[in-house]
């Protein structure tokens, strides 16, 4: 037999299209069954939030600190450039908290993970989730999961196993935490283990295809024959150790159990869970966040008859206002509907937008807006953007998707890159210094079906992590 893993490391990219379509695709979904309720007994949103908070209260202390001491215009020490703290900082933040060194890294690593914390270059701010952090219990939400999506960068993994194997185990574990979510209690580490070892057999043997014809006895690679061969044990030990450092579970006493927290993210993910569409009905009273996140799952034409209701329920000026202050939030699909709604707004929008050009979070989109409306084709529009410029767009609808969309719409995103390989893709990715960069790599990994291509990717998303 024969492995299905590519052996051209390029892993070239499949039809590349214009990136101005990128953005279009979170609005192409067939309309999704209602959301079901949650299982009996899980608490409500207002109470995971409070856990949630608690689980982070230490990254979010620490992300607070870096907001006074390392933020623009601070006299505070900043990052080293690559996201992780410099030693000058990461002992100023130990003397100031009564921290040790040690913790604070800790705690820093956990706020970026959870998208409370932004490093551009040299200085740090926080991140929108900080913002909303006591007002918005959805924003702190999605920060945990966030957290929780990457586990497995925030637990160092065993450095005596085989990357392949390590990357086989990641793949395995949402089978691992659905059988939790489903047990409802504490589950023996041994049954656990069973199922880890049969979900990686199924994962060896997808990636395997019996060859046509005549073929030569195959010739094993070391690396392959010593994956195969490895215990999965200690690789469990680490992802359970990883999930219960995040809080979604506590593992001890040779059993794992879900934590509510955990309970609730793994059924939010199995049930595919978005953010519920409020009924275009009730969106012309409400403010522009509300509004678009109403319009989130109408097509295109009942969206724009949407907006132009709720834009002639209220002056231009502070209608253009509002979207901008909707694009600026954390929520990256909000930020992309919201310079639709602009576009039916049309010439009366122009100052505003020109004003917004320079701030990086809205400049692509600016852009885009001022050269549609400027009369350039739309499907030229994206010409008009430094290659930067596209990339960091790329990102933030990747972002979009992963927050909004499915893993299927995921992986038709990487269409869109302007880049050519997926290796070239995932360096401009890294230096463009987006704040989603590393929750977009994991769930790409997460979500694409080539083992290779997902190993790639996940290795780029612990880099990008680590500062590597």
């Amino acid at each position: 037999m024969t492995s299905r893993i590519p052996r051209d490391s390029r892993l070239r990219l499949v039809r590349p299209r214009p990136l101005a379509a990128a953005p279009t695709a979170v609005n192409q979904r067939r309309p999704r069954r209602p959301a079901p309720r949650p299982p009996e007994g899980t608490p409500a949103p207002a109470v995971l939030a409070r856990m949630a908070r608690s689980g982070l209260a230490d990254a979010a202390r620490v992300a607070l600190w870096a907001d006074g001491a390392l933020g623009p215009g601070r006299d505070g020490a900043g990052s080293d450039g690559n996201g992780t703290l410099s030693d000058e900082s990461a002992a100023l933040a130990a003397a100031d908290l009564g921290l040790t060194v040690a913790q604070v890294r800790a705690d820093w690593d956990t706020a970026r993970l959870a998208g409370l914390v932004e490093v551009h270059g040299d200085s740090a701010r926080p991140g929108w989730r900080l913002r909303a952090w006591d007002r918005d219990d959805s924003a702190v939400l999605r920060g945990w999961v966030a957290l929780f999506d990457a586990w497995s960068l925030a637990f160092p993994e065993p450095g005596d196993r085989e990357p392949a194997a390590v990357a086989e185990v990641v793949s395995a574990m949402p089978q691992v935490l659905s059988f939790l979510q489903l047990s409802a209690g504490p589950v023996p580490v041994e049954q656990l283990l069973d199922l880890l070892e049969q979900r990686v057999t199924e994962l060896r043997t997808e990636r395997c295809e019996i060859p046509y014809g005549p073929q030569p006895e195959p010739v094993e690679e070391p690396e392959a024959a010593n994956t195969q061969d490895a215990p999965l044990a200690p690789l469990l030990d680490w992802a359970l150790r990883a999930l219960a450092s995040v809080g979604a579970l506590t593992y001890g006493d040779g059993q794992a159990t879900l934590t509510p927290l955990g309970n609730w993210a793994v059924w939010v993910k199995l049930e595919q869970i978005c953010v519920a569409a409020q009924s275009p009905a009730g969106n012309i009273e409400v403010a522009a966040e509300e509004m678009l996140r109403g319009c989130a799952q109408l097509r295109p034409n009942a969206a724009r008859a949407e907006y132009r209701a709720w834009l002639a329920a209220r002056p231009v000026g502070s209608a253009v206002t509002e979207l901008l202050d909707a694009a600026r939030g954390d929520d990256a699909l909000l930020r992309g509907l919201a310079f639709e709604a602009l576009r039916v707004v049309g010439a009366p929008a122009e100052p505003d937008v020109r004003s917004v050009a320079d701030e990086p979070t809205l400049r692509p989109y600016a852009l885009l807006w001022l050269a549609e409306h400027d009369g350039i084709d739309p499907e030229d529009a994206h010409e008009v953007l430094t290659r930067q410029e596209a990339t960091w767009l790329w990102v933030d609808t990747a972002a979009a998707v992963a927050d909004h969309g499915e893993a299927p719409m995921l992986v038709r995103h990487l269409e869109s890159a302007l880049q050519p390989t997926v290796p070239q893709l995932l360096d401009e990715v890294r230096a463009v210094g987006h704040p989603r960069t590393v929750q977009v790599l994991v769930a790409l990994a997460a979500a694409h079906p080539d083992p290779a291509l997902a190993k790639a990717v996940r290795r780029a998303a612990f880099q990008v992590h680590t500062g590597g």
